[in-house]
This record gives structure tokens, C-alpha cells and sequence, in this order.
């Protein structure tokens, strides 16, 4: 008899092994459906966040853009006050520069300047007639900006004419002597519409309030804000605190009804989907793979064999590559230098101003496309001079991530450059003693006259003291001082000449002063002299007492004016004596900006069309001793000076030289203007 096994009771229960069976797959559908749930509301989530980061990034942008455009203006205004401060800027050509900055700057409602006794001086306004009418803030932040001596801002206020304005002053000093204001006055409504970008306004409402969330003015060209996407950007100015609020008009992200059920079609279908093309996939990525390894080995194997250095920066200047070729530029290692933030290892001590500069210009997108010029130093101390070309780096969405430069080494173009530099010196300089030996014997003539006259003065004195010593009587005062006196004179004379010829012909670098036209045909007047007495040429010279001054090197400009004034008495010698007139004129033409024209005019046998068209021609020349660089180097020494040499008929017969030079004021402005672009 078998005994009865013992069972353990069941009570309806399924087992462990079957249990798991199906809440394993009861997992997954939890799992999948909570995906399902929380993929949407992490999408919407999300999204509202990228909205919120999108509408900050354009609220510092906008802020980033009335700042500089501020303080672009704030600089304008400086400069302007250093002018009427240094007397340049009066009158007429001070109300002409506050209206054109007004016109070009929509934001600046009036510029007006006050003395020192708060008098009005000149105003863009003609409705505003005395500083009274300014509001309270502006008068108190005009009495701190004279305190301070430092341009301030005043508080917004309702001006007598009716709209917010905010007024920026700048104290106007001599030394420490305060002489007035400058008053630039900005409506507060022309902040936001002139300066806000219009794509901007669609999309958002702004305001600008004070410290203490009062509205001062108030944009919403798309709309009211929904208060959903919201940003407050402080606006800190130089004695004002300002806020700018941005309310995006956009609401909340909504989710589709049909999502869920439309997302759990396209699972299931992109499951299956997704099984078979993910073979394909893997062999396609291990083909793109083995074809990636191949390009990259080929673009490190080209960039190591250029020869122009390469950098790439991110956007805040670190170096994140740089190629062999610019590590050994700059005799510096790779790892040296990747990874640096400015100031770089390679930097000149001399020129990190101008690189924290160019970097700007880089990063506002200013940098000149013809390339950028500056020194580094090699790691062993040397300077080098690199020629620098930066362009965007964007990477494959089409973002920019950073700068990508080429550096090139114009070590030797520079060389090339002051050779050439010292071979059109040297040429210059061959030009003035071969024009010295041209006239040679007429100098060697005009010396003997001043030199025969001392000998005759000074022996007659002789005579004279010797007389009156053997004859026991006094010496005649008056007649020997005359005797000096006339051989004094005559020895200036020849030193005179003397140092004309040693200034013309010495070896010099170019210099750049202030010089007018009367001076410097003063300086060469003895050496033209020299040369119509031998041909008996008549000098005739015409230049107005108010003639502007030229910023230029005199040495230059005597040695174009003594060879024109040489070919044109040559261009006399075969004429009538009486038509041998050598006529030196100088007048302001009618252009703009206005420029110094100095003609050379003689009546000789003029230029045949086939000699003018060669004329400024190096090395050729029409004359049999001539070694036909004469009008070359005059060309090249005007246009050194930003000028033009011409030639034309004489009605008269002859031929006219006519060169060009722009005025010192003209000058002055130009580079003014270049500094501030710079």
C-alpha cells in the first residue's frame, strides 16, 4: 500500500514561473504607455523652455544693440566736445555737426550747447529758447556731470514740449576751467521704436521702466504679452538705471488630442520598420565610417603639408586647433597653445591692444576682408610679421561655433618692401645731385659774385685801417661799418645758397609738416634763380596771401618744384627772349574736399602727342644727357602726398604742369575719420 503524498494547496494561484510570464509584458505596455504619456508633456516642457531661452537671448541681443548704439552716440558727442573745446568746432560748423549726427541717429530728438552760465549757445531745436526750459533731473544731472566731469545721463522727465526725454550731458572743460555743456536729449518712446528691430516687436511687447517698475514707454506693435514668456534685462547707463521688459504675445504649447493615438500607429509601424532598415543601417554606417577615417586622414595629412598657419577659435577667442605650420611659425607646440584664452602665449607685448581690438572687430563682424596685419613673437623672441584672414566657422547645422584664421608669414614681402622702400630713396636722392650737377657751373658763378664782393669789402677795410693808422688820424667809424655791413650781407647770400643746396640734396627720411606753398617756393626760389639767369628767363610768381597750408615732406615737394621749373626754362632756350617767361602759380580749386593746385607754366616748344604719352615713363627721357626720372619721381613724391601730377597745352604756347595736394584740413578730418572707424 503506497502512503498518500502530502500536496501543498494551490487555492486558485498561478505559479511564480507563470506569473512572470505575464507581468513582464504587462511592464512593458505600462512602460511603453507611460513613455507615450510623458514624451508630450517632456516635449511641451520643453518647448516652452527653448521659447523662454529663445526670447532671453533676443531680450540681451536687443539690449545688446541699444547699448552700443548709445554708446556709439556717447562717443560722437565726445569727440564733438573735444573739438569745441579745441576750437574747431564753432558756429555754423558746429549746428551743421549736431544735425547731421541727428540725422543720422533717429533716436537723439536735440542737441543743444550751454555756457558756462547755462546760457544757451546753439540748439537743432528752434522752439527751445534758455536752459530754464530744460526739466528738473536734466539741470540736476547737468550740475553732476560738472561736478564729476564725467558725462551722465538724467532721469527720464516730461519735457516742456511734451514727451519723455532723457537728456545725456557732457561738461565741456579747458584745463580745469568749466565752459559749458553738451545736451543731447533722447525721447524715450524713440529708444524702442527706432532702435528695438521690428521682427522683435512683432513678437513680443516691451517696455521700458525705471528702478522702480514704473513704465516709462511701453512698444506692442504685435500685441499685448500673455505674461507666459517673460525677461527683464537691466539698462545700467552712466548716472541711470534703466530696466527692459519683454512679454512674448505666444502662449503655452498645446498638445494634439489625436497624438497618443496617432504616436502609437506610427511606433508599431516604425517598429517593424526599424528592424529592417537597421541592418542596412549598420553596413551603411560602417561604409560612411571606413570613408570618414579616409577623408579625415587626407584633410590632417594636407593640412600638415601647407604652408599658411592655421587657428580656429570658439567664440569666446580659445584656440581649439592649430596646424604644424603655425605651431612652427611661432616656434610653439600644439599643446601650448590649444586651449588658450587671450592674452595669447605668441603675442607681442607691444601689439596686444591691437589684437584685443581686431578680436572685436572679429566678433561684430567688422574685421576688413583684405586681411589683417600685425606681429608675433617667436617663442626664441623674434618679431614676425603675419598677414591674418578670419572668416566664421559654422558647423554642419549651419551655426557658427567660432573663428577660423589663416596666417601668413610677410617676413619676406616686407623685406621686399623696405628694399624697395630705400632703392626710391636712394633714387630720389641720386635725382637731387644730378639736378645739383646740372647746374653746377651757374652755382659755381653765383658763389664767386658774393665771395668777390667780401674780398673787395674786407681789403677796402684793410686799406682803410691801415690809412688811418699811418696817419695817426681816427678811423672813420661809419665807413667801416658800412664795409662790414655790405660784406656781412654778402656772405649770407652765399651761405644762403649754400644751405638750399645741402638741405635739397641730403639723404633724409620722408617728414610730414605743416608747410604752405609760398614757403617752400621761398626755399627754392635761389636755385631757380640760378637756373633763368643762365637762359635770361623772366620768373613770374602768383600766390594769394590766404593760401591753405598742406600737411607734406618740403624736401619732397622742393625737389618736384625745381625739376618742373628746370624742363620748363630748358623747354625756353631756343624762343624769343622776350616770350621767356617762367610763370609759378598756385589757387584752391572747387572741389570736394578742396585741394592746393600749384601750376608751372612756360611758353617753350611744348610736348608732341607721341613724347606725352610716354612722359611719365621711368628712363625715358627727351633730352641726350637726361636719365629719364625726373617726372617719375615727381609723380611718386605728389601721390606719396595724395595728390595728382598733370600736364596740359599752354593757350600761349608751351606746356602747363598743374600737381595737387589736399589742404591740412582736409587732411586732419581724413584721419579723424579713420580713427573712428577704426
Amino acid at each position: 500500500m503506497i502512503p498518500n503524498q502530502t500536496r501543498s494547496p494551490s487555492f486558485g494561484f498561478p505559479s511564480r514561473k507563470q506569473a512572470w510570464r505575464w507581468l513582464a509584458p504587462l511592464f512593458l505596455a505600462l512602460l511603453f504607455l507611460t513613455t507615450l504619456i510623458w514624451l508630450p508633456l517632456h516635449e511641451k516642457q520643453q518647448e516652452a523652455a527653448e521659447r523662454q531661452e529663445q526670447l532671453i537671448a533676443d531680450s540681451l541681443w536687443v539690449e545688446q544693440t541699444i547699448r552700443f548704439q548709445l554708446q556709439r552716440n556717447e562717443e560722437s558727442l565726445g569727440l564733438m566736445g573735444s573739438e569745441i573745446v579745441s576750437g574747431y568746432l564753432v558756429g555754423k560748423r558746429l549746428l551743421d555737426r549736431m544735425e547731421g549726427l541727428i540725422r543720422n541717429n533717429h533716436e537723439i530728438h536735440r542737441i543743444i550747447q550751454l555756457d558756462a552760465d547755462g546760457k544757451l549757445l546753439t540748439s537743432t531745436d528752434e522752439t527751445l529758447i534758455t536752459f530754464n526750459e530744460l526739466s528738473a533731473p536734466s539741470k540736476r544731472a547737468n550740475e553732476r556731470a560738472r561736478t564729476t566731469r564725467t558725462p551722465l545721463y538724467s532721469q527720464p522727465a516730461t519735457d516742456i514740449s511734451g514727451p519723455v526725454m532723457i537728456d545725456y550731458h557732457v561738461p565741456l572743460f579747458v584745463g580745469n576751467k568749466y565752459i559749458g555743456s553738451i545736451i543731447a536729449s533722447y525721447l524715450a518712446s524713440s529708444i524702442l521704436d527706432d532702435m528695438v528691430p521690428w521682427w522683435f516687436a512683432q513678437d513680443n511687447e516691451i517696455a521700458l521702466t525705471d528702478i522702480n517698475d514704473v513704465i516709462i514707454h511701453k512698444r506692442a506693435s504685435g500685441g499685448a504679452g500673455r505674461g507666459v514668456y517673460t525677461h527683464r534685462r537691466a539698462l545700467n547707463l552712466a548716472g541711470l538705471s534703466l530696466k527692459l521688459s519683454t512679454n512674448s504675445i505666444k502662449s503655452a504649447p498645446k498638445l494634439l488630442p489625436s497624438l497618443l493615438v496617432d504616436t502609437v500607429i506610427l511606433l508599431s509601424l516604425g517598429l517593424a520598420w526599424s528592424l529592417i532598415a537597421l541592418w542596412r543601417d549598420i553596413n551603411r554606417r560602417l561604409a560612411a565610417e571606413t570613408a570618414l577615417r579616409e577623408q579625415i586622414a587626407f584633410r590632417t595629412a594636407m593640412e600638415n603639408s601647407l604652408i599658411t598657419g592655421l587657428r580656429a577659435r570658439d567664440l569666446e577667442g580659445r584656440v581649439t586647433y592649430v596646424n604644424p605650420a603655425f605651431s612652427q611659425m611661432v616656434g610653439m607646440p600644439a599643446e601650448e597653445i590649444v586651449g588658450h584664452l587671450p592674452p595669447m602665449p605668441y603675442w607681442a607685448p607691444e601689439a596686444r591692444t591691437e589684437y584685443h581690438r581686431h578680436f572685436s572687430q572679429v566678433a561684430a563682424g567688422t574685421a576688413n576682408p583684405q586681411g589683417f596685419e600685425t606681429v608675433f613673437q617667436h617663442s626664441d623672441g623674434r618679431r614676425i610679421p603675419v598677414l591674418i584672414f578670419e572668416s566664421p566657422l559654422v558647423d554642419n547645422t549651419g551655426a557658427q561655433t567660432g573663428w577660423m584664421g589663416s596666417i601668413l608669414d610677410i617676413s619676406d614681402r616686407k623685406r621686399v618692401e623696405d628694399l624697395n622702400r630705400q632703392q626710391e630713396e636712394k633714387l630720389q636722392a641720386s635725382a637731387r645731385l644730378a639736378t645739383m650737377g646740372e647746374i653746377a657751373s651757374t652755382l659755381a658763378h653765383e658763389l664767386n659774385q658774393p665771395l668777390a664782393a667780401i674780398s673787395s669789402y674786407t681789403t677796402g677795410a684793410l686799406n682803410m685801417l691801415e690809412r688811418d693808422k699811418s696817419k695817426a688820424a681816427e678811423v672813420n667809424i661809419d665807413m667801416l661799418t658800412h664795409a662790414l655791413e655790405k660784406a656781412q650781407a654778402q656772405a649770407q647770400r652765399a651761405g644762403q645758397i649754400i644751405r638750399s643746396v645741402h638741405t635739397f640734396v641730403k639723404k633724409r627720411e620722408p617728414m610730414r609738416t605743416a608747410v604752405t606753398i609760398e614757403e617752400l617756393i621761398d626755399n627754392v626760389a635761389p636755385l631757380v634763380e640760378l637756373q633763368a639767369q643762365k637762359y635770361f628767363v623772366f620768373i613770374k610768381i602768383d600766390i594769394p596771401d590766404n593760401l591753405p597750408a598742406v600737411l607734406a615732406d618740403h624736401v619732397l615737394l622742393e625737389q618736384v618744384l625745381l625739376n618742373l621749373t628746370r624742363n620748363a626754362i630748358e623747354a625756353m632756350q631756343n624762343i624769343a627772349p622776350e616770350k621767356r617767361v617762367l610763370r609759378i602759380a598756385a589757387a584752391v580749386d572747387e572741389s570736394d574736399p578742396p585741394n592746393v593746385v600749384v601750376s608751372i607754366s612756360d611758353q617753350g616748344h611744348g610736348i608732341p602727342p607721341e613724347v606725352a604719352e610716354r612722359l611719365y615713363s621711368p628712363f625715358f627721357s627727351t633730352k641726350a644727357d637726361g636719365m629719364g626720372m625726373g617726372l617719375s619721381i615727381c609723380r611718386t613724391a605728389i601721390e606719396f602726398h595724395g595728390g595728382t601730377l598733370t600736364h596740359a597745352d599752354n593757350p600761349g604756347g608751351g606746356t602747363i604742369f598743374r600737381f595737387s595736394l589736399p589742404t591740412l584740413q582736409n587732411r586732419l578730418i581724413d584721419t579723424t575719420m579713420r580713427a573712428n572707424r577704426r
